[in-house]
């Protein structure tokens, strides 16, 4: 017999009419808004008092959100360097709702909507159109389209079509790994719980958390790859060159 875990969405009237994963999405996203809101205010504050350099006594609201910020700006410098710099709150964006949603379900009473792959597949179209969008604004849309036929001419007619299948096919890719991991995580969670009740499911809970990281940061980096691959080199030729050309008057 196939088990559902009882939740509260279930039990809450109105509410329950909403699906289930819908309803998770929306309590990750609120529950951000609420930290986002409160980060802003403290360093509102804190500005206003000339202590913004300062952090905060304590784990607040605004520590979490600068080592949070801190910690995705280190990542994307690594892959984008600073040309990623105008990017860092789409990539966080990603990490931390998908981080949360994924947490979620470890909490007793709540699923994780990232079980569902209607939410998984939203963010892989999410993170498709915005790395097709940076692309075409970084290099033109005939430069975009050039960078499909790959470097070498004469393997453009080979290369063309492999690579647009690649490209429409990440969103799908991104969907069913974060999908698929995250199903089996939770499964692997409910039945470890329900069998031994006390004690083992502990070493689950702190295996879910790990996964749950893992696969926020996997998303999140595939999603930079992608942004990468779509910018191409051209930024940093020209900034190569003209480093040449002021040694070169020097």
């Amino acid at each position: 017999m196939e088990h559902h875990p009882i939740l509260w969405h279930d039990l809450i009237p109105v509410v329950d009419r909403l699906p289930a994963h819908t309803f998770h999405a929306l309590l990750v996203m609120a529950i951000l808004i609420v930290w986002v809101t409160r980060a802003n205010k403290q360093l509102a504050a804190a500005r206003a008092a000339g202590t913004h350099l300062i952090p905060d006594e304590g784990f607040t609201a605004r520590n979490a959100a600068e080592l949070f910020v801190g910690g995705i700006k280190a990542m994307i410098d690594g892959i984008l360097g600073e040309r990623g710099r105008p990017y860092i709150a789409l990539f966080g964006s990603y990490f931390i709702f998908i981080l949360v949603a994924n947490l979620m379900g470890l909490v007793p009473g709540f699923a994780p909507s990232t079980g569902n792959f209607n939410i998984t597949f939203a963010m892989g179209v999410a993170s498709f159109l915005s790395f097709n969008y940076i692309g075409i604004r970084t290099q033109g849309l005939v430069g975009y389209i050039k960078h499909f036929a790959g470097p070498v001419w004469w393997l453009a007619v080979l290369m063309f079509p492999l690579e647009v299948i690649d490209t429409l096919v990440r969103p799908v890719s991104l969907g069913l790994r974060l999908f698929g991991n995250m199903t089996g995580d939770h499964l692997v969670l409910e039945i470890s719980t329900d069998l031994t009740k006390i004690g083992i499911p502990v070493v689950f809970y702190l295996l879910g958390a790990f996964v749950s990281l893992i696969q926020a940061f996997v998303f999140t980096l595939l999603s930079t790859i992608y942004v990468s691959l779509a910018m191409g080199h051209g930024h940093d030729d020209e900034h190569a060159h003209g480093h040449g050309q002021a040694h070169a008057q020097h």
